[in-house]
């Protein structure tokens, strides 16, 4: 049986109509930001006071695109007879976004939690050369990362929360001892010198 001539339009006009009935769901960019879930892998901010300039992140970056400089500063002893001490200081920490694939093995490597995933992603740029990014930037991106999501109620507490609250309880025991000991030993002073009172002669 050959088909009714213009079906095919119809069916496209009902199609038409249908969808002029429903909400919009499209989102007016830049008018509107974009809802990102909490683990985009947008950009990458840097949390410098953690660095502590172990090359790791550079060492393991497959594209080579983390520039990081430093320089060594000795500390005096803290105690005399002690030993100088030398650290580290951060001079600069980039990012070439550029040659960056956001693979994120620079985050996971980073042994004292100074790289994070940040959703941002309004940085481009005209020029490919201005995609290297400096510290100071990097530093501006880590108020935009989220919080780390809740753990799971029935979930084991972290080892480094359990480590500081067993040192804290352990303190404010300590300090409620010391309070009883001193509160005794003025009650037994406060006790001597009654006693002392009583028996003493006019």
């Amino acid at each position: 049986m050959s088909p009714i001539p213009g079906s095919g339009l119809a069916k496209g006009l009902a199609v038409t109509l249908r969808t002029m009935t429903r909400k919009t769901v499209t989102a007016q960019y830049p008018d509107t930001q974009p809802e990102l879930p909490p683990r985009s892998r947008g950009v990458i901010g840097l949390f410098e006071e953690n660095c502590t300039v172990c090359m790791l992140c550079a060492r393991e970056c497959p594209d080579w695109c983390i520039y990081i400089d430093s320089h060594k500063e000795t500390s005096p002893p803290a105690a005399p007879g002690g030993r100088e001490r030398s650290r580290n200081v951060l001079d600069r920490f980039a990012i070439d976004f550029s040659l960056c694939m956001y693979c994120g093995i620079c985050i996971e490597v980073c042994p004292f939690d100074a790289l994070f995933w940040s959703p941002e992603f309004e940085y481009a740029e005209t020029d490919i050369h201005e995609l290297t990014h400096e510290r100071d930037k990097l530093r501006e991106w880590m108020w935009t990362v989220p919080e780390p999501p809740a753990l799971d109620p029935g979930a084991e507490e972290p080892k480094e929360i359990a480590a500081a609250r067993k040192a804290a309880d352990k303190l404010a025991a300590l300090r409620a001892q010391e309070q009883r000991e001193q509160a005794d030993g003025k009650n037994l002073a406060d006790g001597k010198n009654q006693a002392d009172e009583k028996g003493g002669t006019p």
